[in-house]
């Protein structure tokens, strides 16, 4: 079996399915791409049992339907180093020896077996189906990943918890410590169905994602989840377990409401956290009428800071502490102008909504749990 295939093409495929490949292997097979030939379309495969991501490259020409694994380390660290041109690739699929012929050159692999390549795995017939856009996913898993705790001991709130109701779509992630709910209106299920996806899938999707209209088609039963879009295919073991109720952790009775300038906030929490306390990075907000005040102090190290921001505050004056690290960071995954956080008393959580929506059907919630100001 042959192929011809720009170099370039080739490597931009090879790229974003190798992120998949794990660095500790536990069957050398997987250290390969499976390369499935059919008329002149390449089918690209890449694996680590848990998570497959599968790519289609459209070919000058083919001969000859066949596949095989390759070296996947070896593969693309060759096509690094070509310019663009066309490249052809002649398979002995008795011998399995790959050889790449360039304008002026051959390069020799030897290829695996790809029978022992790993089957995936089936979804059941009563799966639950839903299509909506690229742009939609994106953005779900964007917003929220950042949020989802790396305790191995809770795997269920190790990923994101994606729920579909008969009125919209919900992805939750959630530490313990900080929690992001992101909705949307524009999709639906007739039926209620839920699923928690782990964190390397939900990676590859926000690296590999557009931000555009295109189609995304996504089906899932208990174990495993399948999802399409813009030539490639995701398929992946679901995180097993139940998601813990985040709806009760949300204060629904929050009298106090400070609206400030997103990235002045942020900005003065960058400066003020150089002197909190490393082991705690606790920072405190003191707020007024108009001004609220961001202090943090180390004392072990005889150190303070203390900076005042402009802000509307509606409520009686307060203060709250919060872990710097994490408010930053919930600050940095808002996008919009001003934002506002919504509290009710120094011991319970405070909620972070951007001020304007980037759609009229989404909607965004952020929350931080409190620390305990000393003294």
């Amino acid at each position: 079996m042959n192929f011809i295939v720009s170099s370039s093409t080739l490597l931009n495929h090879l790229q974003a399915v190798s992120r998949v490949i794990s660095s500790k292997n536990t069957l050398p097979i997987l250290d390969n791409f499976l390369f499935q030939l059919a008329e002149k379309e390449l089918t690209i495969t890449a694996s680590d049992l848990e998570t497959t991501l599968i790519t289609k490259v459209e070919l000058e020409s083919a001969t000859e339907a066949g596949e095989v694994a390759v070296d996947a380390k070896r593969l693309t660290t060759i096509l690094r180093e070509f310019p663009e041109q066309p490249l052809t690739f002649n398979i002995d699929k008795d011998s399995l020896s790959v050889d790449i012929v360039s304008e002026n050159g051959k390069f020799s692999v030897v290829g695996q077996n790809a029978d022992d390549f790993p089957k995936l795995p089936e979804i059941k017939d009563n799966a639950t189906s839903v299509s909506f856009t690229s742009e939609i996913l994106n953005a779900g898993v964007s917003k929220t990943l950042f949020a989802a705790s790396d305790d191995e001991l809770r795997p269920v709130m190790t990923g994101i918890y994606i729920e579909l109701s008969p009125d919209n779509m919900t992805f939750v992630a959630s530490d313990a410590h900080k929690l992001v709910r992101y909705k949307r209106t524009d999709v639906s299920s007739e039926n209620s169905a839920s699923f928690i996806l782990p964190q390397k899938p939900a990676s590859l999707l926000k690296n590999i994602l557009q931000k555009d209209d295109s189609a995304v088609n996504l089906q899932f039963d208990e174990k495993n989840a399948i999802i399409e879009f813009n030539g490639y295919k995701l398929v992946c073991r679901l995180v097993e377990g139940n998601y813990p109720n985040y709806e009760a952790v949300i204060p629904k009775d929050n009298p106090n409401k400070l609206t400030i300038d997103r990235l002045d906030f942020y900005n003065s929490l960058r400066r003020v956290s150089v002197f909190s306390n490393q082991a705690s990075n606790l920072i405190k907000l003191s707020m007024t009428a108009n001004q609220l005040t961001v202090s943090a102090q180390d004392i072990d190290f005889s150190i303070s800071a203390h900076e005042r921001v402009k802000c509307q505050f509606e409520g009686d004056e307060l203060e709250i502490g919060f872990k710097s690290l994490f408010l930053i960071e919930i600050l940095a995954n808002l996008s919009t102008a001003d934002v506002v956080m919504n509290l009710s008393d120094p011991t319970r959580a405070g909620i972070l909504v951007p001020i304007e929506k980037e759609s009229e059907n989404e909607d965004v919630l952020m929350l931080l749990m409190p620390m305990m100001i000393n003294g």
